[in-house]
């Protein structure tokens, strides 16, 4: 992607504002994470958002070698964020969680390191350690500690920028007002989408020069095990298909166009090769300020979305994204 398609972070350094999420949902995406990620590659993406407890970075990291050696891309070229997973947040194992990642990936440093969520969970050998009643065994550590570990992480040349997922408002002003602070969070990674528009929440990073990065842009997964399947799909949305006709447009690209409008950083997940192609188009300069306010109307409220995602929530897309990653789908997850 051109660096005309980047914001500059309150760091100096640069972030695509479109990405590729590499989250595999299922042991089959899994498998294709390397075959993808070099589709992705060739079809024009150089942001890449990824974490250790997807269980997939060796794969991506092979993608990224084998790009490079045949002249696609440069090491600078691409961006790549990575995620520090819960059971590393004490100070002392956030290196190492780090480390973890780079090895995998065989990189010397990553673009992006950010905190993949503010629930800390006691460290285990495992993703989602669980006590003899299965359920998940919570670990008690000051995040401000933990994004000291960060700075030095960064001080260490290890990674360019920092930043958090997940987090509210309430959480960002606990870093933000931490004594000491060397590093403010140059983003904070959250689910968004017209029906999660996350508008306080934007309004408060913009007003402390945070980026806001969108994932689930296209609306929740529909994952039975964490969301009622009658509420409405995003992508069926009367208002969505308008737009999307009027523009001559599909309406997952009016969904992820609707962020850019706004000034948020949106990452597009898919396995599969035409839509990721088609994903390439969203930066393409198609623009009407009615559109995007007619967009903004589709927004539904949630309890918890003017102060960003809440615990329970946040435990589910935790429940989530760890099923598939630690193979747990025989074990009865806690109710969260």
């Amino acid at each position: 992607m051109d660096r005309n398609y980047c914001v500059k972070l309150n760091d100096g350094n640069r972030i695509p504002v479109l990405g590729f999420g590499t989250y595999a949902s299922s042991p089959d995406e899994k498998m294709k994470s390397e075959e993808i990620t070099k589709v992705a590659i060739e079809a024009g993406f150089r942001h890449f958002d990824g974490a250790l407890v997807y269980r997939n970075e060796r794969a991506v990291g092979q993608a990224f070698r084998a790009k490079m050696a045949d002249g696609t891309v440069k090491r600078e070229d691409i961006f790549y964020t990575g995620k520090l997973w819960s059971t590393y947040h004490r100070p002392e194992l956030v290196r190492k969680g780090l480390e973890q990642s780079l090895k995998d990936l065989q990189l010397d440093y990553l673009d992006l390191f950010i905190i993949h969520n503010p629930y800390s969970l006691k460290p285990r050998e495992e993703f989602l350690p669980m006590d003899g009643n299965k359920k998940l065994i919570p670990d008690h550590v000051d995040l401000r500690t933990t994004w000291e570990a960060l700075e030095a992480c960064k001080d260490a040349g290890l990674v360019r920028s920092i930043g958090v997922s997940n987090f509210s408002r309430k959480l960002l002003e606990t870093i933000l007002t931490k004594p000491g602070l060397k590093y403010k969070p140059v983003c904070n990674q959250v689910e968004c989408h017209p029906y999660l528009n996350q508008s306080k929440l934007l309004e408060f990073c913009k007003a402390n020069d945070i980026v806001l990065v969108a994932y689930s842009a296209l609306g929740s997964q529909r994952n039975k095990l964490w969301i009622c399947q009658n509420t409405p799909v995003l992508l069926e949305d009367p208002v969505l298909g308008a737009i999307a006709k009027k523009h001559n447009r599909t309406p997952a690209l009016v969904a992820l166009r609707y962020q850019l409008q706004r000034g948020v950083v949106v990452l597009a997940k898919s396995f599969n090769e035409k839509r990721i192609k088609e994903n390439m188009q969203v930066p393409e300069g198609y623009t009407s300020g009615g559109s995007w306010k007619q967009c903004g109307k589709v927004a539904r409220a949630r309890a918890w979305e003017s102060e960003g995602p809440g615990f329970q929530s946040l435990l589910c897309h935790l429940s989530a994204v760890c099923r598939w990653a630690n193979h747990l789908s025989g074990l009865q997850l806690p109710h969260l």
